[in-house]
């Protein structure tokens, strides 16, 4: 990269390629899963019940993420993370059976919990760096390499490209881009405010090493110990909910999307790959508007018509024509939850009486609770009823969200800095 770039931006444009990488490595099996039910014989009920195996995993993570990050650094931790989850995905696309399939996926969950924590870590602290709002970009990167990684899965599956073999260069390729981004977007430790947070954090769980872009938030939100643990907890719990509703919709699009359109509007298997990758682009062309819409409205009033625009597309899912008419409700409702999760990222930094890291830590583990539910609920309703009806969740979630926006997102949680 030439040496013109200014510091600060280039380590954006590494916590950028994190994120990208951090999609494409396990979306790129998600095409393949109506393969893998197939192979294994397993009903909706029992494939609902087999792919919560990875936010199973992320749940399991719950106690290590932020200690992990105070002692090693956030860009060491994606580094290594990455390489890890490359080669859980892998084994779980290679798998002989079920249970290894379900055992590489807890693995890759508990993985993955960890370097998505990380990255958000260290994305708020390039942000801060950088001067100027750049979260819902970051998330944007994210949403293009999951679609990429969609688009990856579905050409392989439409090729004919064995499970194993696309994940094990899959996972190659992008693992050696998650090393070099961490190397890209290390913050040095001459920036200015960094050295006194870092140190802050190592004395919290464990030295920070020099260069690991750990950069706690400046002022209140590791100083106001008086705050105490319940107030911080009262006003975390609605920014994990409003998550949740968010990533319902990824979860949707992940398990189920591509399942949707080829049993319940018939398409192509080529065709019906692309659903996946249809709700991706649009949430990552949401993301890439999100940050001056949130400048121009507000976050609260983005968010509520997020919530809206969900339930809106859900409706068109399950009520919409033929399998365009579902891609235009996918494309609706990966637009509306775009901005829902980074703005609950960088409300959960600014909660007073959290240790540094602590709050987007705990926002990642605790959003990963609705991954239990969603995909179980759908197979469930589905083998009751029809996936159709099932995909009315959409509709559910996409409400819950806008009621929260309105009702906690008026005002900032805390604050401005």
């Amino acid at each position: 990269m030439p040496r013109s770039v200014p510091p600060s931006t280039r380590a954006r444009l590494g916590v950028s390629l994190m994120f990208f990488t951090n999609g494409v490595l396990f979306s790129a099996l998600l095409p393949r899963l109506p393969e893998i039910k197939d192979a294994f014989g397993l009903s909706n009920a029992q494939f609902g019940l087999s792919v919560i195996a990875f936010p199973v995993g992320a749940i399991l993570a719950a106690a290590w993420a932020a200690p992990l990050i105070r002692r090693f650094g956030a860009p060491l931790v994606v580094q290594a993370g990455s390489v890890l989850l490359a080669a859980a995905v892998a084994c779980a696309g290679a798998g002989p059976t079920v249970w290894v399939f379900v055992a590489a996926l807890v693995l890759g969950g508990t993985i993955d919990a960890i370097v998505d924590a990380a990255q958000n870590v260290h994305g708020v602290a390039v942000e801060r760096w950088h001067g100027r709002s750049i979260l819902n970009s970051l998330h944007a990167a994210w949403s293009i390499g999951a679609a990429t990684g969609g688009l990856i899965g579905a050409v392989c599956a439409a090729q004919g490209v064995p499970i194993g073999t696309q994940m094990i260069v899959n996972g190659a390729v992008w693992a050696l881009a998650a090393v070099y981004s961490g190397v890209l977007s290390r913050i040095p430790a001459s920036v200015p405010g960094r050295t006194p947070d870092a140190a802050a954090a190592g004395a919290a769980g464990g030295a920070a090493k020099e260069g690991s872009g750990v950069v706690p938030p400046p002022g209140p939100g590791a100083a106001r110990a008086g705050t105490g643990r319940y107030a911080a907890a009262r006003l975390l719990a609605p920014l994990v909910v409003l998550a949740i509703c968010g990533i319902l919709v990824e979860d949707v699009g992940n398990n189920w999307a591509v399942l949707f359109l080829h049993t319940e509007t018939t398409a192509a298997p080529a065709l019906a790959g692309l659903g996946l990758t249809v709700l991706i682009s649009a949430q990552f062309v949401g993301r890439i508007l999100g940050d001056p819409m949130t400048d121009r409205w507000g976050r609260g009033n983005v968010a509520r018509f997020g919530g809206l625009l969900i339930a809106a597309g859900g409706l068109v899912v399950v009520f919409g024509p033929g399998p365009l008419g579902a891609m235009a409700g996918f494309a609706l409702a990966g637009f509306g939850c775009a901005t829902l999760v980074p703005a609950a990222f960088a409300a959960a930094d600014a909660v007073p009486g959290l240790p540094a890291g602590t709050g987007i830590a705990m926002l990642g583990w605790l959003m990963r609770l609705g991954f239990l539910v969603t995909s179980p609920a759908i197979g469930l309703i589905s083998d009751a009823t029809s996936l159709r009806t099932a995909f009315l969740v959409l509709v559910a979630g996409g409400l819950g969200a806008a009621a929260i926006a309105h009702a906690k997102l008026r005002r900032p949680v805390v604050p401005a800095r």
